[in-house]
């Protein structure tokens, strides 16, 4: 150890920490760890991260450094805490009370140089307090799990209050998530669950009245996580509620019929926008928010292979016809027909949406949000775009024959129409249009592709390892026998929250409608004739372009089969 580090407790436990991983406490290294706690002692991370040493190393070394105990957070994570500490104490100094009784107070710290919480402990507690170092990840997590989303601001709400008269002023409305609002207050307390559900990466939030309780749950790549709330939420579920319909600008009065609007957030400088649903129960009214952000549309992100890009790009290129994306609700359609017109968006193409609502705005695109309690349907917005003179029409969903009509026309015309149905699989739009009741020779002769689509989880790529599978388990599904033994699968980290996945990834479908497809439409052969000619042709199906994405290390094994069946793929094999 030089001299530069003598007497400094952390640099002592970041050279013994080093030392014991077999990493030399070089003088760049120990430049580097000063000036990083010169500047800010939580900068020190950067420094173990960019030499591959776990934190907790770091931290037992500080402990025995300073002379602190250790303590050890349970593997089962079944302890439970102290209700007594107050929230704003444990969640402001990141503290917490892992043994409360007869022999004092014991509180677990990452960062065992915060004297303001050490102060702020001895204004609270008189008696013994006594402080250990633990992980990181430890304090977080029981800190998320023991007191729960916004529990500081709503300990301050009911204190000497009751829960009652807790007034809400629409005037004072401002959104921004992370402005400095030190008052207790109802917004405060709703802004701290959008904020966390940001932060969190979650695309939709549940707020849901049960029986006893105030339900709160986040979408977080695709799976719902119930979050962690305060006890006696349900104490202030009239004001969370009106609060959010204030927000969307809904009536707050109105408890008996669904109502949607829209919020406006911005969070770091960035806009997000947030669709808002009400949905009347009989334990409540439940509201539903889908996160908005400025999203980036290219196909970068979409995750297409070369080859399935390829034929995308040739769809785009077509003068005329309809290209429909298929899939459930939640598969990434959406976001697939954003990056088509983004691409397709220059000064020589007029484009028009026609959509029910309006999900992200277009800079330099038409975008037409369907009115149906005054007339303005899918229909009758695509009979008034058609006479605007467009090159590209975008049409959120064909809901009927009559619109299905029209698009065919409008494509049969020389323009070039997107639009997506609701099907399992890419040659079941084909199935679809027929039933609705468009002619075949229409079909054949107006559609130019159907792409199927769904969203995997990723694996994390700090975590992920290595997954055995038995190889007849992975024949029955129809994994590829040469690729056996290199799949991997979900392990479970800080990064992950645990959950061994971290964002999401398309699975696609893409169905060329050929001459050879063409006349089996005309013919009206049926599905499983038409999946054949398909197979035949080159399609790939969703479980095998699936089978891709982990030979790639990109997701489980799990997932796939997860968002895929199994019956689709029968033809494949």
């Amino acid at each position: 150890m030089t001299t530069a580090a003598a007497g400094n407790p952390i640099l002592d436990a970041l050279g013994a920490a080093l030392e014991k991983a077999g990493t030399p406490m070089d003088a760049e290294l120990l430049e580097s760890a000063a000036q990083a706690v010169s500047l800010q002692r939580s900068a020190v991370r950067a420094v173990l991260a960019r030499e591959g040493l776990p934190e907790t190393a770091f931290l037992r070394a500080l402990a025995d450094s300073v002379g602190m105990d250790w303590y050890e957070p349970p593997q089962d994570n079944t302890q439970s805490f102290s209700r007594t500490f107050p929230a704003r104490l444990a969640l402001r100094y990141h503290l917490v009370p892992v043994q409360q009784g007869d022999d004092g107070l014991v509180l677990a710290t990452y960062d065992p140089f915060d004297y303001l919480a050490r102060a702020a402990v001895r204004q609270q507690f008189t008696g013994r307090v006594r402080f250990v170092v633990s992980t990181r990840k430890f304090i977080v997590n029981a800190l998320r799990q023991h007191y729960g989303v916004g529990a500081e601001t709503f300990e301050e709400l009911l204190e000497g209050r009751d829960g009652e008269n807790l007034e809400l002023d629409a005037a004072e409305e401002v959104n921004v998530l992370d402005s400095d609002d030190s008052e207790a207050s109802v917004m405060k307390f709703v802004n701290q669950i959008l904020r966390e559900a940001l932060v969190e990466r979650a695309t939709d939030i549940h707020v849901e009245p049960l029986g006893t309780d105030l339900r709160i749950r986040y979408r977080i790549d695709g799976v719902l996580h119930e979050v962690p709330v305060p006890p006696n939420i349900k104490l202030l579920q009239a004001s969370v509620l009106s609060r959010l319909k204030i927000m969307a600008n809904l009536d707050i009065a109105e408890r008996r019929i669904p109502q949607d609007g829209r919020i406006n957030l911005e969070l770091n400088g960035e806009s997000i926008d947030v669709r808002v649903a009400t949905i009347p129960s009989v334990t409540g009214e439940t509201i539903s928010l889908r996160l908005l952000g400025q999203e980036r549309f290219d196909f970068e992100r979409l995750g297409l292979d070369a080859e399935s890009e390829k034929i995308v790009r040739d769809f785009l290129a077509m003068p005329n016809g309809i290209v429909l994306v298929t899939g459930p609700t939640g598969c990434g359609k959406s976001t697939s027909l954003y990056t088509f017109l983004s691409s397709l968006n220059t000064q020589q193409r007029r484009i028009v949406t026609i959509e029910d609502p309006v999900e992200h705005k277009l800079h330099g695109v038409i975008q037409i949000a369907v009115r149906s309690e005054i007339g303005l349907t899918f229909a009758s917005a695509l009979r008034s775009v058609l006479r605007g003179d467009p090159n590209v029409i975008m049409i959120g969903e064909m809901r009927d024959l009559e619109t299905a009509e029209i698009a065919v026309r409008a494509a049969l015309t020389g323009h070039l129409v997107f639009s997506t149905l609701h099907t399992n699989d890419a040659v079941s739009g084909i199935t679809r249009l027929v039933d609705m009741g468009v002619e075949p020779f229409l079909i054949g002769t107006s559609v130019r592709g159907f792409i199927a689509q769904r969203l995997v989880r990723r694996l994390c790529p700090d975590c992920k390892k290595p997954d055995n599978h038995a190889a007849g388990y992975l024949e029955s599904i129809g994994f590829p026998k040469e690729w056996a033994g290199a799949t991997f699968g979900p392990n479970g980290c800080e990064a992950c929250r645990g959950t061994g996945y971290r964002g999401r990834t398309a699975l696609y479908e893409i169905c060329q409608v050929t001459p050879q497809l063409q006349d089996l439409v005309q013919q009206k052969a049926t599905p499983s004739v038409l999946r054949a000619k398909a197979v035949e042709q080159g399609l790939i199906s969703l479980r095998n372009y699936g089978w891709k994405r982990v030979i790639e290390g990109t997701t489980s094994v799990e997932e796939v089969l997860r968002v895929t069946s199994a019956d689709l793929n029968t033809l494949d094999e």
